[in-house]
């Protein structure tokens, strides 16, 4: 089956779900961030991710500006769980925002691409003591507090001063959404009821080593309607025993476009919508902090493959060199994305995009329209910002794609793909000769 969809005003709708500012260049191959997507992949391999490094900076500059206009006693701090590459926090720090880490590893991702500890936010349901004592040894600003063991292990790390916290509160709101993205309903993994919450306020209030500086509401991930976001504010404003507060972290979840069909909530909406509920029913001087992970990344990216075979069949097979080693998110939550070849782009035979890996449900995309597929040729995924990094693996021995940022038409590779010899890195046993030769440097 043929299958066309309509063009727009950048020339075909699948340039919508690119980083702003690509486009088809005379040829009519892709181009994103000034550089054509077939040689991107020429010079650096695939699978690769690309990183449109002028579109990354300008959704960081979205939020700043909605939030200066609307509530200017507020910050940004990236969900960098969504992207934990170094160079992307980086870039998002040197924009202005803070970073939220969830563990240790974060941690120092963070630190090591600069960002200033004082506005790192430090989440965890299930914070070790290395990781809360890693928090103190680095000054991070705020800890997030989960569960009453925080405050246990925490009053034990902190020797000098004071450690500023947030409760975080189950505001028992649900959201339509991947139940795996749900996390404010009631029964949550994450925060703590009210009454978990009344008994941890008053705590805090008689230590003398902790000191509480507001509240933390997170509903869920990929939300497509600004309702939950109200709801929310206005569970945490109705809490009974906690009082008002100098600071509220409203968390992140605002949903990204991945396919033709999705129409997110805009970066001013979703600001907005927090800020009016804030402006009824919260404290004028509190300091309001949001969390954006997914909007802020997911559609500043693209993951590149080659087509390594075409099976025919009444939907021909199009098997490429990568797949849920790179992106597990149609895997774990039934994601849709779209797909196009880079040099003939929108159109063409209905087809499923598969990966390379020995498991049936290694299917990319179902049903996705391409043109004359054939080996060789290098396919592009839009919208592959966020959690494809995160979830990267091993699987079958792949060795993780590596990240490429572009713009103005100058390519870098901000992380190197793995090696074989990275793959055995961490053995303590003895190598056997046989395997040497594979262990140079590959691409």
């Amino acid at each position: 089956m043929l299958i066309d969809r309509p063009a727009t005003t950048t020339g075909h709708p699948l340039l919508d779900l690119f980083p702003d500012g690509s486009h088809l260049d005379e040829d009519g191959h892709l181009v994103v961030g000034g550089c054509s997507l077939a040689e991107v992949a020429e010079r650096f391999g695939t699978p690769a991710l690309v990183v449109d490094e002028a579109a990354l900076r300008g959704r960081a500059r979205a939020y700043r500006r909605a939030l200066d206009e609307h509530w200017p006693n507020s910050q940004a701090v990236f969900a960098s769980k969504s992207f934990p590459c170094t160079e992307v926090v980086r870039t998002l720090v040197e924009e202005g925002l803070g970073v939220d880490v969830a563990g240790g590893g974060e941690l120092v991702t963070a630190l090591a691409a600069g960002a200033d500890p004082e506005h790192i936010v430090m989440h965890g349901n299930a914070k070790t003591d290395d990781e809360l004592a890693m928090a103190v040894a680095a000054g991070v600003g705020t800890v997030v507090i989960d569960n009453l063991h925080d405050l246990e292990r925490l009053e034990k790390l902190v020797t000098e001063g004071r450690q500023a916290v947030l409760l975080r509160v189950i505001p028992e709101v649900d959201a339509d959404t991947h139940a795996a993205m749900l996390t404010g309903h009631r029964g949550s993994k994450f925060g703590l009821t009210v009454h978990q919450a009344t008994q941890a306020a008053a705590r805090i209030r008689r230590s003398s080593r902790l000191r509480l500086d507001g509240l933390h509401v997170h509903v869920g991930s990929q939300l497509m309607d600004t309702d939950p976001f109200r709801n929310a504010v206005e569970a945490i404003a109705a809490l009974p025993g906690l009082g008002s507060h100098p600071v509220y972290d409203l968390g992140g979840g605002l949903g990204t476009r991945y396919t033709y069909a999705d129409r997110p909530p805009t970066i001013e909406e979703y600001v907005r919508t927090l800020t009016d509920a804030a402006r009824e029913l919260l404290p004028g001087y509190a300091r309001l902090i949001v969390e954006p992970g997914r909007s802020l990344v997911a559609p500043t990216a693209v993951t590149l493959y080659r087509v390594v075979t075409v099976k025919p069949g009444e939907r021909p097979l199009v098997a490429v060199d990568g797949g849920m080693a790179d992106n597990l998110e149609p895997m774990l939550y039934g994601q849709r994305f779209e797909a196009t070849l880079v040099n003939r782009v929108g159109g063409g035979e209905s087809c499923d995009l598969v990966g390379r890996h020995c498991e049936s449900g290694d299917t990319l995309i179902r049903d996705v329209p391409l043109r004359a597929p054939g080996a060789g040729d290098i396919v592009a995924v839009p919208a592959t910002g966020a959690y494809c990094y995160s979830l990267a693996n091993n699987y079958n021995g792949a060795r993780r794609l590596p990240v490429v940022f572009c713009r103005d038409g100058r390519a870098r590779d901000v992380v190197r793909r793995e090696t074989y010899a990275d793959l055995l890195r961490r053995d303590t046993g003895t190598i056997h000769p046989r395997a040497l030769p594979f262990l140079q440097a590959r691409p």
